[in-house]
């Protein structure tokens, strides 16, 4: 049964327009009679009963609500520092087949990219896009947000503040020995909401580090090898899930 988004409540009757219509009606070639799941932003899943056609939209009825866990049982905000070239793509896809919540990219000392801010809101429109076609594809129902590019050390601070026994944060660090994901993990099995930063292709810079031991952010290993941007991110985000979410079968 294809599934849709809307950027709208669910409602006892709809209309689509735009591409899920064009899609329904001249690529599916669906007809009155059929039906469709629909997601909306507040991931609330109904089935619908598609009721008439123009041009342009496609009408449907509600049928009955539908209980899906198709979400992570924890929230999950990856902080990814930009990355060389389209790697970001891939992230932003992989993170939300992983369940993340939210994507948010930062411009950290070490980053080779720079954007200004005609490019940088194109990018996150792009990889917005990117993570809504992921969710979509992987039948989540709720469709993560990119956020707009930030600065590393304002939104570091912003961030701090918001550390409780419900929200833990951790940054990846290819110098931390003390202290691995597994540890810092199963040190926290109260929250809720994890923040995890991974950083750029160069890593962080001494300063970044002491700003987050300052503010009162764990820095974690993901291990003795030196993984890759774009693999740390997805591998974090993973441990994350099995420790905490629903990869482990729980």
């Amino acid at each position: 049964m294809r599934r849709i988004f809307i950027k709208a409540l669910l409602q006892e009757k709809l209309v689509i327009t735009g591409g899920d219509a064009h899609h329904l009606g001249r690529v599916m070639r669906a007809k009155a009679g059929d039906r469709i799941l629909v997601a909306d932003d507040e991931g609330k899943v109904g089935e619908y009963e598609l009721t008439g056609f123009t041009e342009s939209s496609v009408s449907m009825r509600l049928i009955q609500y539908v209980e899906e866990r198709t979400e992570s049982p924890v929230e999950i905000v990856l902080a990814q520092c930009l990355p060389k070239g389209d790697k970001l793509d891939l992230i932003v896809q992989k993170a939300t087949e992983l369940g993340v919540n939210a994507i948010v990219p930062l411009a950290s000392d070490n980053c080779v990219v720079r954007y200004d801010s005609k490019k940088a809101q194109a990018r996150q429109e792009k990889w917005q896009k990117i993570a809504d076609e992921a969710g979509k594809q992987c039948g989540r129902s709720r469709l993560p947000e990119v956020q707009p590019v930030q600065p590393f050390g304002e939104w570091l601070r912003e961030m701090a503040g918001e550390q409780s026994g419900d929200t833990a944060i951790c940054m990846c660090y290819e110098n931390e020995l003390q202290q691995g994901m597994k540890e810092f993990l199963q040190g926290r099995k109260a929250a809720k909401r994890f923040v995890v930063i991974v950083g750029p292709e160069g890593g962080f810079s001494l300063a970044e580090a002491a700003l987050a031991k300052e503010l009162g952010i764990a820095s974690v290993s993901l291990g003795t090898r030196i993984l890759r941007a774009e693999t740390a991110a997805i591998s974090a985000v993973a441990l994350i899930q099995y420790e905490n979410g629903d990869l482990g079968g729980r």
